[in-house]
């Protein structure tokens, strides 16, 4: 199965990035490549919900959709993922926030696994590829957005 580990500094503190990961509901307004993000439910203590995503691969001029759920720690300030069902066969991971000097480390594992029929290594690589492009937007978004955040709040 694919596995995909990235990593970011971000120049804010971790409770923020971690606050705005959460807020996931609001990523399809900083998020390019998602078309829609619908929380289907939502855990009285906000810590668990399920949402549907639609992703779009402008590339294949094709979305992608699926519903994922999400366990979120506060404590440890940590997202664990997965797919509950969609147009992938596998897909899991997490997203861990840490302070580290003045700022904080947004890392993430995603696992996957996504067959086509007839599908070719190329192809894969391909997918792979754009799998990685995508978790990097969404982190990249996350870290703009908490970047923008805290130095609102200074």
């Amino acid at each position: 199965m694919p596995t995909i580990e990235l990593s970011l500094e971000v120049a804010a503190p971790a409770q923020a990035v971690y606050d705005v990961a959460r807020k996931v509901e609001d990523f399809p307004t900083f998020m390019d490549d998602l078309q829609s993000l619908t929380v289907l439910e939502r855990s009285a203590d906000g810590n668990r919900t399920l949402t549907e995503w639609v992703g779009i691969i402008r590339e294949f001029k094709m979305t992608v959709k699926w519903v994922q759920e999400d366990v979120w720690d506060p404590i440890a300030m940590r997202d664990d993922f997965h797919l509950v069902h969609g147009d992938m066969d596998s897909m899991s991971g997490w997203w861990q926030f840490r302070d580290v000097g003045g700022g904080s480390r947004f890392d993430s594992v995603l696992e996957y696994e996504y067959n086509v029929p007839l599908i070719g290594p190329m192809i894969k690589a391909l997918i792979k590829k754009k799998m990685t492009a995508n978790l990097d937007a969404q982190m990249r978004a996350i870290k703009a957005r908490a970047e923008e955040v805290a130095s609102q709040r200074h």
